[in-house]
Parts: structure tokens; sequence; C-alpha cells
């Protein structure tokens, strides 16, 4: 049982992707309580399990929906010295927000929201919101730096990014006894390196690496590759995938510079991202190589709110947070194969 005196942290969204694999992190380098809170929209109770599995620890959720500030009251008014607040819960398909673009707005702003009223109402003076890159839109310079101005975002999805970090920021400004880490990941694929929890999409993926597992293992017929001429070294989207569990440590790291007071400032703005571009063909010839199996893709036409090009410049973090990647492509490609063989012998 976990000591009833020791400090929690909350973690939204904790049955989700990456916030499954930063409670992981957090149980295996901390001694906080964590609590996960999650109503399994785009999740699964499952991952629980999982992350036992991986641990050896239970976590408890509490299944409610952000979005309802009274539901959201009730459940966590339970939770025992909330400290801090890891805010993952959003709907991130960029596809999607296209399509219902009002969904995206309801709950990626509505559930940010009613979380810093939370953090209002009980005190909470350290949190770390969950942004993207794709806060940049199309940039003109590379790599992205923490500097770099925002283009006009490319979707629905990364303009509830650009607001959210408004909305934080301007939170953080107007109280005294808050500070916020905001993380903007570049493209986390992977899979937890055991092979025992990583991305589980419903229905269809949206992002490429899901794609390219299910399409080996025969779950999908073919893989599109959405347009082979754009301006980049092969005619493909350039992206700086980054492993999963790197990002979740990134998370441990902010927490830790946030409790220990080392931030100098109310807000500071991290950039998640290996610091190297990789094109979707090259994403795929590692997958081959690490698999030993051939895939079967064809070039489509380009995708409505696909970003060209786009990579980090890490530094800061590497400086700040004494973080760096430790996973490189073919271990990313491997670990992610490791978890779709997994998911088949269920």
């Amino acid at each position: 049982m976990s000591n009833q005196n020791t400090s929690t942290i909350i973690v939204t969204g904790g049955a989700g992707y990456i916030g499954s694999h930063t409670i992981i992190e957090l149980l295996q380098q901390t001694d906080y309580n964590i609590v996960s809170i999650d109503n399994f929209s785009n999740s699964n109770a499952a991952t629980f399990e999982r992350i036992e599995k991986i641990t050896g620890k239970q976590v408890k959720n509490l299944n409610v929906d952000i979005c309802n500030l009274e539901a959201l009251e009730l459940a966590i008014a339970k939770v025992k010295n909330p400290i801090g607040i890891i805010h993952f819960a959003a709907f991130k398909s960029v596809p999607q927000s296209v399509a219902d673009p009002l969904l995206y707005y309801h709950n990626n702003l509505g559930s940010l929201v009613n979380i810093l009223k939370i953090c209002k109402q009980l005190k909470i003076s350290n949190f770390i919101f969950s942004s993207s890159c794709s806060v940049y839109g199309n940039v003109e310079k590379l790599p992205v730096t923490e500097e770099t101005p925002f283009s006009p975002a490319e979707s629905p999805y990364g303009q509830s990014k650009q607001m959210g970090e408004d909305i934080v920021l301007n939170y953080t400004k107007s109280v005294s006894d808050f500070k916020a880490v905001l993380l903007r990941y570049f493209n986390p694929v992977g899979a937890h390196p055991t092979g025992f929890n990583g991305e589980f999409p419903r229905g269809r993926p949206d992002n490429l690496v899901p794609y390219i597992t299910q399409t080996a293992a025969g779950i999908l017929q073919k893989l599109t590759v959405f347009g082979d001429n754009y301006d980049t070294r092969d005619g493909s989207c350039i992206r700086d995938y980054i492993h999963v569990s790197d990002i979740a440590d990134a998370h441990v790291k902010a927490l830790n510079y946030l409790i220990e007071n080392k931030q100098k400032k109310a807000s500071t703005v991290f950039n998640l991202g290996t610091g190297n571009g990789v094109s979707v063909l090259e994403a795929i010839h590692s997958f081959e190589k690490v698999a030993e199996k051939k895939l079967n893709y064809e070039i489509g036409p380009r995708r409505a709110g696909d970003v060209i090009s786009i990579y980090a410049n890490n530094d800061l973090v590497k400086k700040e947070l004494n973080w760096s990647p430790k996973y490189n492509l073919d271990e990313m490609m491997l670990s992610a194969w490791k978890w779709q063989l997994h998911l088949g012998e269920k």
C-alpha cells in the first residue's frame, strides 16, 4: 500500500500512450503516489494491468470526464496531498480535428481550464503541460528552437495546443505561487523496451509507426505515404521521431525541476526531440531492417494539415533538465514491433 503521507502527483490521461509511459517512469524513478485521471475516451483500462506487469505497482485511476468540472472536483477531493499535475488528457488526431474542430476546442481547452481551476482550488503549484511541435506550424528555419515564432497552425489540433499554451502562460502570470513547464513533443514513437506497453490506437491509426506495425502484422493491407514530392531529400515529409520512454523520462526530470525550485522563472518551455530529422521513407526502411520484413506501401497524395518538415533544437532541455534521448531510430522501430507482436499474442 502507498504511504498516506506521501505527496501525490496527478496524471491526466494516464491510460494514454505518453501518459502511461510517464507513469511507469514516475513509479520507477520516484516515491510519489501516482493517481491517474482517464475516462478511456481514447484509451483502455487494460493499460493499468500493463503498467503493473512492468513496475509491479498498481495505480489508482479516477474515471471522470475532465470537461465536467463538478465531477472532477468530487473525484479529486479524495486525493491525498496533491502537489503536482501532469496534464496529458487531450484529443490528438490531426485529421479528426480538421473534420470536427468544435470537438477539439471543447475537449482540449475545456479540460485544461478545469484542471487549472483545480490547481487554484487545491493550491497545487507544480504543473506540466503536454504541448506539441504542431504549435510551430510550417516554419521557415530549421531546426526549431523554443524561440521560433509560431506560424498559423495547420490544424485545429495544433491551434488547440497554441491556445492551450497561452492559457497556461496567462494563468501562471496571474498567480504568484504557481510554476509551469510546457513540453513541446516532436513525434513520439516506439513502445516500452519490454514490449509490454505501447501505442494503442482505436480503429485505423493516424500516426505513422502504428500504421507501419499493423501493416507488417497483416492487420492493415497497405501503408500509404502521403506525398513524395515535398521539398525534402527524398520527397516525403520529415519529422523528429523520439522514443516515448525518452519523452516520459523528460517529464520526471521536469517535475523534479519544479518541485526542487530549480526553475528561475514562473514558466519554461522545452522542445522534446532528438534534434534529427527523419523522413517517412527513412522510418519505413529502418523498420524493414530491424523487423526483417518488407512493407507493403504505396505513394499517395498529400494529406491536409501535414507540415512539410520539422525537427527540434533540443539544447535548452539538455542544459536545464540534464536530459538527453537514449534511443535511436532502429531501437524505436524495434520496440514498436515488439509491442505489435505482443498484441498479436493476446
